[in-house]
């Protein structure tokens, strides 16, 4: 009995390391993608050069660092890291492998404020506004689903059944004010549902980073109690699990990071959807490790994503949100054809 007790702790140790090591890895590869995504750009620079614009304040390289590609790449990598830890919250809460940041109507409701504010009070989309608009109609999409949660107890099913709902209203009502809106304004919808990095400044990543990692710890906390509602809500309770209120203060937190990722960037779509399962296909279903791992691969993606869209179509910046959709959708019909049914 020893033995084998002795087997499990080996077995359970090495998991731990492969973990670990991931982790760690996953930082590695955010610092490389970081390093290539500040040397490329419509003007070239080494590495080194890099490095010393960083370092000094003098010439056009430290402003074309400093001004234009630092504060995108920053932004891409806290909004890829919101997007992975929402991906995996909403997926947990919901015990659903198609769960996103956007499943529950969140998206939705920001794409109704952001297109709300554009119409009927302009500014465009450099404005904070837009940014308000969108936070704003997002939480209020939350709230909802909360309040429905709490007088239904709060079921996964009714959850996703509240967010399919109101993700075709805001969706409708987006398209009725696109119908009302004039050309300039609906230049500025479309781009803003694409996705872009280009409007992010310290002052927009000092707000994004507050809604983004001020919730990380907290929900990292709670990472035995998403381990534990993976098995079922009736043995999450047996264990002492309150699945109503973890599901909704889960829910509450999870769209904060979704509203603070996408109010400055748009609708940026399958970070969150597939970085929960790349992570999780390496290092498995522990949420003491899959939640750090999942938003740090996010912010892998995204930080790739953007160096893509700018350097495959130059001088042309391609927006971000359809960059992510070529790498999503591949990843996507790979899980639906080579994945066993046991892992959904």
């Amino acid at each position: 009995m020893s033995t084998n007790t002795e087997a499990i702790c080996r077995r359970y140790q090495a998991h731990a390391h492969v973990r670990t090591l991931f982790l760690a890895f996953a930082i590695l590869l955010l610092i490389v993608a970081t390093a290539i995504g500040l040397c490329c750009g419509a003007t070239g620079m080494s590495f080194w050069e890099v490095v010393s614009s960083l370092l000094r304040d003098m010439g056009r390289g430290h402003s074309i660092i400093w001004m234009l590609r630092l504060p995108r790449i920053v932004m891409a990598a806290l909004v890829g890291f919101g997007l992975g830890l929402a991906g995996v919250v909403f997926q947990a809460i919901l015990r659903n492998p198609l769960a996103s940041p956007f499943t529950l109507g969140v998206g939705s409701g920001a794409g109704l404020g952001a297109v709300s504010v554009i119409l009927f009070w302009g500014g465009g989309f450099q404005t904070y506004r837009v940014a308000c608009g969108a936070f704003l109609f997002s939480l209020v999409s939350a709230t909802v689903i909360i309040a429905v949660a709490k007088m239904k107890r709060a079921s996964s099913e009714t959850m996703i059944l509240t967010g399919i709902a109101l993700m075709f209203l805001f969706s409708s009502l987006t398209s009725l004010f696109q119908y009302m809106g004039t050309m300039e304004q609906v230049h500025e919808i479309v781009f803003w549902f694409f996705g872009s990095l280009s409007k992010a400044g310290w002052n927009e990543i000092a707000l994004a980073a507050a809604m983004i990692l001020l919730p990380f710890p907290i929900l990292l906390r709670r990472a035995w109690d998403f381990n534990l509602l993976a098995s079922g809500d009736e043995s999450a309770l047996a264990l002492g699990v309150n699945v109503n209120r973890l599901r909704m203060w889960a829910v509450a937190a999870a769209s904060l990071v979704t509203a603070g990722c996408i109010c400055f960037t748009g609708v940026i779509g399958f970070v969150g959807l597939v970085a929960p399962h790349i992570t999780r296909m390496v290092i498995g279903n522990d949420h003491r490790f899959l939640l750090p791992a999942s938003a740090l691969v996010g912010a892998v993606i995204l930080v790739t994503a953007d160096t893509l869209g700018r350097t495959l179509w130059a001088p042309q910046v391609i927006p971000i949100g359809i960059v992510t959709s070529f790498i999503g959708v591949p990843f996507f019909f790979y899980l639906l054809m080579k994945r066993s049914r046991e892992y959904w």
